[in-house]
């Protein structure tokens, strides 16, 4: 079950959903910022963001029923429904936002890779943004670390406030990329194998059903968008290549500026991760 931030009458408001929602707001906001980059309107870009959002929600739950724990939603399928009780996979969540992407930007007759670059970005601002507030703790800790979060009388891995720092360590990454760009998609291809091997790694400090010795599903996946990542550098190269300018080369600097809003940003979520908890 979800920690509950505060009550509004007979409506519980989580925490997971406060800091999805800023998230998302944060996301929408820099992407708008961002739109002048490709022939988009703001419209075409509202629309994008709802469906992308209905779409990610619904591939989140869908996977993680199917490959965490399709036994026990078989003999309950109304639990299928309970969102707010948990039950998301991220990994399934990319997978539906990318297929609903490409079905939108083909149905407006415009390029999906420049959409993909622009949106990269944003998603893993919103995704660092996002663990702030969810109750996935990871496994007890060897020793005491002063960060560990006490979890019934245990200290375990606060692999929430881990994934939140390295995403936004990540998301540094993508925006200063984004005017060195070898080939159009090069941005998203970024974010798919940066993001796959930040989640490779968190697994080992999280407690999810194994499939085999330590190796979950998120492991099994995360290699699989590594391999496709592979896959899309070299194919894109070789079809999608983007000439540099002089202008692209001094605009790389210009992100560094972004390095002080970024860590102010990781510390208001540390205190706030803590603060909650």
């Amino acid at each position: 079950m979800e920690r509950v931030l505060f009550q509004l009458g007979p409506v519980s408001i989580y925490t997971f959903g406060v800091s999805i929602a800023v998230g998302a707001l944060a996301a929408y906001w820099l992407t708008h910022k961002e739109t002048q980059r490709i022939k988009m309107d703001d419209n075409s870009i509202d629309n994008l963001f709802i469906i992308l959002l209905i779409a990610g929600i619904l591939g989140a739950r869908i996977f993680y029923i199917l490959f965490y724990n399709p036994a026990f939603y078989w003999q309950h399928p109304f639990e299928v429904i309970k969102i707010n009780e948990g039950g998301l996979s991220i990994h399934g969540g990319i997978l539906g936002a990318v297929a609903a992407g490409l079905w939108y930007t083909r149905r407006l007759k415009i390029p999906f890779w420049p959409v993909a670059d622009l949106l990269a970005p944003a998603v893993i601002l919103a995704q660092g943004i996002a663990r702030v507030g969810c109750d996935v703790y990871g496994r007890v800790m060897s020793q005491a670390w002063p960060w560990g979060i006490n979890l019934q009388g245990q200290l375990v891995h606060p692999v929430q406030i881990y994934e939140t720092i390295l995403d936004l360590t990540l998301f540094i990454f993508l925006w200063g990329k984004r005017d060195r760009q070898k080939y159009s998609g090069q941005i998203f291809v970024f974010y798919l194998a940066g993001y796959a091997g930040i989640r490779l790694v968190l697994e080992f400090f999280r407690t999810n059903p194994v499939i085999i010795w330590n190796i979950t599903p998120a492991h099994l996946t995360g290699i699989l968008f590594i391999l496709l990542a592979i896959g899309l550098d070299l194919w894109l190269s070789r079809v999608k290549p983007v000439p540099k300018t002089e202008t692209q080369m001094e605009r790389f600097w210009v992100s560094a500026k972004v390095w002080k809003a970024v860590i102010a940003l990781t510390a208001v979520c540390i205190t706030v991760f803590y603060i909650i908890r």
